[in-house]
């Protein structure tokens, strides 16, 4: 993927593909916009900004005042960055960071901070390292000794959860889950018993497909799924994951990035699975299956993960604490 040329209001010194790497030397003393008034350097360091999701108003004057007087700012994409600079007549010259690049640009750029620059670092939208580029560069800067700042701002996984009305005293990101059933379903598994809130990103094309195998492995638990945070045509709909599977499905994929907000299982429901896990166990221990056949056994029937039951069934084959009724 290659770069559209810019206007003169921005500088880019390389395109996407990264044929050569960038000189951050380069670009024009004088680059910031008449009237602006004084902009000041930060000090060296690596400054991770947060940016907007949507809605070009949710930026902080600091993000605004440390991208007007950094060296540099690197972005995931320059074209989704040069956008927001022009809003606010920012003309920071701008280098490609993202997947494709980063092992030879992270060298350059920590090079560059420990050498008195000050480099901002962005993502296309949101927070940086929340599911885009950027802990490798964070890390070596923190390894290497560097300055690290952190400007906090708009995040989506958290805006869906404030939005969700679901309980938010403890929660747990878990990205974006597998694009296959089968292994979206495994690692939802792992999430049953978490007495936590969770949330995951996914695209639009798989939602009602996501959605059917959350109420497959964690059943009727209340769901709501985010789309267009901030944006004119936000929405958030709540349901069982069961009937947004079924609404996703008869009225096709929405529109917009989309995050999915999952409730924790209810008290007397992790109670009762408990129970029942260890009945299960019980009953095969007592037909004379061995404690690894007897875990993989129940574990199979209530689709808790392995070693979970495993452990669970050595305290009871052996009579440990917790074995009574």
């Amino acid at each position: 993927m290659t770069s559209d040329p810019m206007d003169d209001q921005t500088h880019l010194d390389a395109d996407l593909d990264g044929e050569d790497v960038p000189d951050l030397d380069d670009g024009d003393a004088d680059a910031q916009p008449s009237g602006s008034g004084a902009i000041r350097k930060p000090g060296p360091g690596l400054y991770i900004v947060a940016t907007p999701i949507g809605n070009a108003g949710d930026i902080s004057l600091r993000a605004l005042d440390i991208l007007r007087g950094v060296d540099a700012i690197a972005c995931e994409d320059t074209r989704v960055t040069a956008k927001l600079l022009r809003r606010y007549g920012i003309r920071t010259r701008m280098v490609p960071y993202h997947d494709h690049n980063a092992a030879r640009m992270r060298p350059v750029l920590l090079d560059r901070i420990a050498g008195g620059q000050a480099i901002a670092l962005v993502s296309d939208a949101g927070t940086p390292l929340v599911s885009d580029p950027g802990f490798k560069l964070v890390r070596e800067a923190r390894d290497r000794g560097l300055g690290l700042t952190h400007l906090p701002g708009a995040n989506a996984a958290v805006t869906a959860l404030v939005l969700s009305g679901l309980p938010s005293d403890r929660f747990l990101f878990g990205g974006f889950l597998p694009a296959k059933s089968a292994a979206r379903r495994s690692e939802l598994e792992m999430f049953r018993a978490l007495p936590a809130t969770l949330i995951f990103y996914e695209s639009a094309q798989r939602l009602a497909e996501m959605l059917a195998d959350v109420a497959a492995a964690l059943g009727a638990r209340e769901v709501a799924v985010a789309r267009e945070l901030t944006k004119l045509f936000e929405e958030v709909r709540r349901g069982t994951a069961a009937d947004l599977a079924h609404h996703y499905t008869q009225s096709g994929p929405p529109k917009g990035e989309v995050v999915v907000v999952v409730g924790p299982p209810a008290a007397d429901a992790a109670a009762a699975d408990a129970a029942d896990m260890d009945s299960l166990l019980r009953q095969a221990l007592s037909g004379g299956m061995s404690v690894r056949d007897a875990a993989a056994h129940v574990a199979t029937i209530t689709g808790q993960p392995r070693k979970q039951v495993y452990a669970r069934a050595l305290q009871l084959g052996t009579g440990g604490h917790g074995a009574g009724p």
